[in-house]
This record gives C-alpha cells, structure tokens and sequence, in this order.
C-alpha cells in the first residue's frame, strides 16, 4: 500500500509540472540553462487552428510533426482509429520518458492532466493548447509500451 501511495504522490508530480522544451542548446532552452515553457492549456473561445490527430496500433500518430505559431491555441481532435487504448501527451522529452517508465510500472493508473487526453478504441478526444514560445516541443502514448514502441512526434513552434 505504501508503494502505490509513493508511486500516486511521484505521478502527481510529475503530472504536474509544466511541460518544458529538449535540453538541447539548438531549440529554445536557452544556453542559460533555462527551459522555456510549451504553454499552457487554452480556452475553447481562443482556438486560431484545428488539428486532427490520428492515434493506431501500428503504435503512430498521424501527422507525427506538427507545425503551429508562437502565442497560438490549437484544438487537437485525437482519434483513436485502433483497437487499444491510446492518448497523447504533451511535454518535454525527460518528462515523457519519465511518466512512460512510471506507467509501466503501474498501468491501471488514471490520470488526467490539460495537457494530455486519453481516448478509448474508436472513440474521439479533445485537447486545447497554446503555444508560448518557439522551439521544438514533443508529445506521446504513455500507454505501457506505446512510447517505447515509437508513438511519440514532435510539435514546431515559430
């Protein structure tokens, strides 16, 4: 029991903190040091572009790049056209990784975060973000083993 209490109190956490750009000097985390932000979720109202997204088992999003504005809200319409349950996550690698390694070690874990949807076998989903500034941003399935299968993409900020 005090496994899954640490574990629920590591998740929450992670889930949490802001989503960050790489690490890497070539995008937007400056060579300060300092990780610029991906955003934050946006409001219905303010919504300047639509993107559907496909989700399948072949463990892909369809389109795995994604290009968007700086200061622009984008509705993502996710569609889970497979058989599996799958969602999309948006943060900075670490963090992905991180959360992937967490959920397979506790997969029935529930969560629900703006800045990530989860969508059940053929069903539909909604996510609404805005972009806060340039660089190279990331997303992913944190199912068990979606993301070490390859289901991540990236989003280009300008």
């Amino acid at each position: 029991m005090k496994s899954i209490l640490i574990a629920s109190t590591l998740a929450l956490s992670l889930l949490s903190v802001n989503a960050f750009a790489h690490d890497e000097p070539e995008h937007s985390a400056a060579a300060d040091g300092h990780a610029a932000a991906l955003g934050k979720p946006g409001l219905a109202s303010k919504v300047s572009k639509t993107m559907t997204i496909d989700m399948n088992d072949t463990m892909r999003f369809t389109p795995a790049t994604i290009s968007v504005k700086r200061g622009e809200t984008v509705k993502f319409i996710v569609k889970n056209s497979g058989k599996l349950k799958h969602e999309m996550v948006l943060g900075s690698i670490n963090e992905l990784k991180e959360h992937a390694a967490l959920m397979a070690k506790f997969p029935e874990m529930e969560h629900s975060d703006p800045n990530q949807v989860s969508v059940e076998p053929g069903k539909t989903g909604e996510l609404i973000w805005q972009f806060g500034k340039a660089g190279t941003f990331d997303f992913a399935c944190l199912e068990p083993g979606h993301f070490e299968a390859g289901m991540r993409g990236n989003i280009i900020v300008k």
